[in-house]
């Protein structure tokens, strides 16, 4: 089969699954209406703030404040991606048609990236520009600050690639209760838990989610002794990102569907 129709079958798999579209329609309006709530209750706290507080606050960051939940729902779109076909038992046909196991993931990953990474930028840019109307004049920021527009353009890719990222842990484990088991503990309990305890700190830097995230950030936290900078983060998430889709590819290839 031509790659374009392994592309072409993909996109219809994906578009035809009712709970894949709603799981990306939920990212994107839990994680703006997340922020933009967040981002009102931070206008009305502001004078009460600490002066450290204060010299912290980052209103590009807080737009971005619904993100926590809205990455919930980009796992859940990368785990249905692939898990749907194992669950139904349609992953044999699939493979029947598309012998070539590399093509049949690349294509794959391909069609439902370019989806999560449309749905991320529209959803990081909408988080922002509202996310600064609650704030209001006082405190909002404008997209030409330094920063600015590298933090909204990371948030978009970052929700990107913690889908795709699911994806590659989803072809490992094949079925989505022990995916999301897995996956959901890790980003919600395990990497906060490793990042602000001071004995694993070092090492909570390092996982994808905390590395990814400082993309979003324009000022950082006071006191904050990350040895990396934004897009150091971002590079980190990237290389967990493929490491994921590495292990999925090796065990897709050896073992039977």
């Amino acid at each position: 089969m031509a790659a374009t129709q392994v592309i072409r079958s993909e996109w219809t798999k994906i578009r035809s699954v009712a709970s894949t579209v709603w799981t990306l329609s939920l990212a994107a309006v839990v994680t703006i209406a997340l922020g933009m709530l967040i981002s009102a209750l931070s206008k009305n706290e502001f004078g009460s703030m600490g002066p450290r507080e204060r010299l912290s606050f980052d209103p590009t960051f807080v737009s971005f404040a619904g993100m926590t939940l809205g990455q919930l729902a980009m796992i859940v779109f990368g785990v249905l991606v692939v898990s749907n076909e194992y669950s139904t038992g349609m992953i044999r046909t699939s493979l029947a048609a598309v012998p070539r196991r590399g093509a049949f993931l690349a294509s794959k990953v391909a069609v439902a990236t370019g989806l999560a990474l449309v749905v991320g930028m529209a959803t990081g840019f909408a988080a922002f520009f509202l996310g600064q109307a609650m704030l209001g004049p006082q405190l909002r920021t404008t997209l030409d600050a330094p920063g600015v527009l590298r933090a909204v353009v990371g948030g978009g890719l970052y929700m990107t690639l913690i889908a795709v990222f699911s994806m590659g842990v989803a072809v490992m484990l094949r079925s989505p209760m022990l995916s999301l088991g897995v996956l959901m503990p890790f980003f919600f309990l395990v990497s906060n838990i490793l990042a602000n305890v001071s004995a694993t700190r070092k090492v909570g830097q390092y996982l994808p989610d905390q590395a990814g995230s400082r993309i979003m950030r324009v000022l950082p936290r006071v006191g904050d002794d990350t040895p990396y900078g934004p897009w150091g983060g971002l590079g980190i998430m990237v290389l967990w990102v493929i490491a994921a889709l590495a292990g999925g590819y090796a065990l897709l290839r050896r073992r039977d569907a």
